[in-house]
């Protein structure tokens, strides 16, 4: 186990992670094992929600492999009291406040704005694969 590693995990690999497995699954069930602590804001958690309604009405044939409120319930919710805007879409200044707040060595991430960045402070951020390859 990775016993008190600290990291945010982006909309996009839980919603990869419920609807289409590979990497993001793996890393989400080693999440629900609480491997590491996976940190949420309300803000975070209220995205995480409207993506995933977004999907299941997407893709209603599709079945979701973990429910939300258990995911949620593996996670532990901070109030960000930073608020910086480096990235180049606002949207997700939001998983760079709550990795700075709970002092957070990673962002797990499939989204090129995120990625971009590659590092802010010692937060890194990486993929779901190139954080299975690395720790999982």
């Amino acid at each position: 186990a990775i016993q008190g590693m600290r990291i945010v995990i982006d909309t996009n690999v839980i919603a990869s992670a419920i609807f289409f497995g590979g990497r993001p699954r793996e890393l989400l069930e080693q999440q629900l094992q609480h491997r590491f602590d996976a940190f949420i804001s309300r803000e975070i958690l209220e995205e995480y929600q409207d993506t995933i309604e977004y999907l299941c009405a997407r893709y209603p044939s599709h079945p979701i492999s973990v429910p939300l409120t258990q995911i949620a319930a593996a996670c532990s919710m901070i109030e960000p009291i930073t608020h910086v805007h480096v990235c180049r879409d606002p949207d997700d200044d939001k998983f760079i406040n709550c990795a700075i707040d709970s002092r957070s060595l990673y962002i797990v991430s499939g989204d090129k704005d995120l990625l971009v960045l590659e590092q802010f402070e010692n937060i890194e951020i990486i993929t779901a694969a190139e954080f299975c390859k690395r720790f999982l």
